[in-house]
């Protein structure tokens, strides 16, 4: 069974909680999804320390009911 967007939202939330994260459903069936997640606690990490913060907030529904999930992070910009 597929994993909804706001199930998504809310693990990353749950791991990283000043995430704002942006979900799109990639192909219209609520199975394959992008995520743009912006967090303040990413400045200073690289990309793929980023990302694998991600990953660890899915815990072990990525690769599970999670299987495709285009990922991009970010900082917040600052003004």
């Amino acid at each position: 069974m597929p994993m909804a967007a706001d199930e998504i939202v809310s693990l990353i939330v749950a791991g990283i909680p000043d995430a704002q994260v942006e979900m799109t459903d990639l192909a219209g069936d609520n199975n394959h999804w992008a995520a743009r997640v912006v967090s303040e606690s990413f400045r200073g990490l690289p990309r793929l320390k980023q990302q694998r913060a991600v990953y660890a907030a899915l815990g072990d529904k990525m690769g599970g009911v999670l299987h495709a999930l285009q990922l991009t992070t970010a900082v917040p910009v600052q003004e």
